[in-house]
């Protein structure tokens, strides 16, 4: 994720807030959120995970005309930036999709109403996707949500024995900024675009943010719960942070 900042004087704040768009830069056209802070005292221009989008974050009284020569004076920067993310490839008929570390041929069969099944042709893995075909890409991402919802509570469950903590919720989104998240009220929230990352690494995600149900930081204490519940913990953080990109620039709509 790339992050760039300006400082700029703060005004008053009676211009009126710059309006979401999409934004065409490197040959890509992405949603351009521009959010204002109270507090914030400079301009800063983000790109979130995988390339999805651009964020700016304002202080009050920036107005459009700000934000947009902040943009064009920072055009290199995010073309450069960009460079470096891979297109955002879409689910369709035809591609393959990694499914728990697997590379999986989606196949589209009319009838069976609705259903995704894994399965496997000429010794090749599959996903069998049923209903009509303008509903692929939404039927794959709800069977990943399934699939996560299946695997991650077992998991929550396996390592909050561990620990010796319970987690109040368990939620499920799909976060551009971050894979998984607690609260310091107990709640787990995980992306459930790591069910298409290897089974070490959900695991390993999995025990990160249930080690935050203990320890509230990325400290020493922490790190070395994180590596007792889960040993492989140095290789599985390099692999998401390797793959993890690649994995968010997947275009499920």
């Amino acid at each position: 994720m790339g992050l760039l900042s300006a400082f700029s004087r703060p005004r008053k704040p009676a211009v009126a807030p710059p309006v979401d768009r999409a934004l065409t830069v490197a040959g890509r056209t992405l949603p351009l959120k521009i959010v204002q802070n109270q507090r914030s005292t400079r301009l800063t221009l983000r790109i979130d995970v995988g390339g999805r989008g651009l964020r700016v974050t304002t202080p009050p009284g920036i107005s459009p005309r700000d934000v947009d020569r902040f943009i064009e004076r920072h055009t290199d920067w995010l073309e450069t930036r960009l460079a470096k993310y891979p297109d955002r490839p879409a689910v369709r008929a035809g591609v393959r999709i990694p499914i728990r570390g697997v590379p999986h041929l989606i196949l589209h069969e009319a009838g069976k109403r609705g259903s995704v099944s894994i399965g496997e042709v000429d010794g090749s893995p599959v996903l069998h996707v049923h209903g009509d075909e303008q509903h692929l890409p939404r039927r794959i991402s709800d069977f990943l949500k399934r699939e996560a919802k299946r695997d991650i509570e077992t998991l929550v469950a396996k390592h909050t024995a561990t620990v010796g903590r319970k987690a109040k919720s368990i939620r499920f989104k799909d976060t551009t900024s971050r894979w998984g998240s607690c609260t310091a009220q107990g709640g787990l929230s995980f992306s459930w675009r790591i069910m298409m990352a290897p089974p070490a690494v959900i695991d390993y995600l999995v025990a990160h943010e249930v080690a935050h149900l203990k320890e509230m930081n990325h400290g020493p204490h922490f790190w070395t719960l994180c590596k007792e519940l889960c040993p492989d913990t140095e290789r599985c953080k390099a692999w998401l942070k390797k793959n993890g990109g690649a994995l968010q620039a997947i275009a499920f709509e």
